[in-house]
């Protein structure tokens, strides 16, 4: 018999699923906050995996797939741990912010510290009563308010482990990224902790398609891990497609964009991806690619200023007319999938 997992001087037995509340810094009115996490501890020993969603307030895609993920009857016969935690910025999510109250942002602020800012005590939380504790770790992102991402995994692909888990997590879009300074995932693998980035979808949305795919791609993760029994579930069986750098476009001029190209497109450099017109005279800009890519993110307002990312393209070695007609099967799949319990999004 394995023995209990603790937290916050709570024991969890082996078997058992507990939702544990860890105590945040008080709002200015002396509201209480907590930080809500499910442990479910399994019977048989495994890794110990973290999932964490909103650490930016206003990213809700994250907190539904683990809605969902806790609701998945395999965890009943679950090997090792699980440590989800839907709503890290609780903060955040109250004022619909991607931001904490003192306007910095939680993924700029790990480690942390238990004497700092508001923002690096909630991190601090974080890295000691559960990035520590765990072998591996997934965080849920979507794009900005008005902005939204095709689902992608970000990850350090030049480690051979965590390579291997991407690959397995089951999108189309893989793409090789830095450690940013501060970030959860830098702060992770100083520890030693391998991790994924999982993007997709728009801040402040719920999207179905994003939401699936991440679910899906969380449990090809945790049986690729030996926690979850079966074996992989893919829409596709293919290799995805890795990406060693992107660009941003950027507006030329200020005024209101009409898209031309969806997420997902095969682009070639100076094709033009969109027209951005004065309001007051009519006159028009193209938005021209500086680069041949698939695009992996877009705004998704028409009013612009000049300087601002219009339109995220990934650079592939592959050939880009298989990566878009990949990417346009899997989310096809993704919709059509008739094992999804719960009623789709609409």
């Amino acid at each position: 018999m394995r023995a209990p997992f603790q937290i916050q001087g709570q024991l969890i037995a082996p078997g058992a699923h507990a939702l544990v509340d860890l105590a945040l810094p008080k709002l200015n009115s002396h509201t209480f906050l907590s930080m809500p996490v499910h442990v479910v501890h399994g019977k048989k020993e495994g890794p110990c995996l973290f999932v964490s969603a909103a650490i930016h307030g206003d990213e809700l895609n994250g907190v539904e797939i683990i809605r969902r993920l806790l609701d998945v009857k395999s965890l009943r016969r679950l090997s090792g741990t699980l440590i989800a935690v839907p709503v890290v910025n609780v903060y955040g999510l109250i004022h619909q912010s991607r931001y904490l109250p003192d306007r910095r942002d939680l993924n700029r602020s790990f480690p942390g510290s238990a004497a700092g800012s508001l923002a690096a005590r909630v991190a601090h939380v974080l890295m000691e009563e559960i990035v520590r504790r765990c072998t591996h770790g997934i965080d849920l992102h979507t794009g900005a308010i008005h902005r939204t991402n095709l689902p992608q995994i970000r990850a350090n692909l030049d480690d051979p482990e965590t390579d291997r888990l991407a690959r397995a997590f089951g999108v189309p879009v893989l793409l090789n990224s830095t450690l940013r300074d501060g970030s959860l995932r830098e702060a992770a693998t100083v520890l030693g902790i391998r991790m994924l980035l999982y993007e997709a979808g728009e801040g402040l949305r719920f999207d179905e398609f994003c939401i699936r795919a991440g679910l899906t791609g969380v449990q090809n993760v945790m049986r690729e891990l030996g926690m979850l029994g079966g074996s992989r579930r893919q829409a596709r069986e293919t290799a995805p497609f890795v990406a060693r750098s992107s660009a941003w476009v950027r507006a030329p001029e200020s005024g209101l964009l009409r898209t031309l190209v969806p997420l997902g497109a095969r682009v070639q450099r100076d094709e033009i991806l969109g027209f951005i017109s004065d309001p007051a005279t009519g006159t028009q800009h193209p938005v021209v690619a500086q680069t041949r890519g698939v695009v992996i993110g877009r705004i998704e307002i028409p009013t612009v200023h000049e300087g601002e990312a219009v339109y995220h393209i990934a650079r592939f070695r592959d050939d880009h007319e298989e990566v878009a007609g990949e990417v346009e099967a899997f989310q096809q799949d993704c919709l059509d999938d008739a094992a999804a319990l719960d009623p789709p999004i609409v």
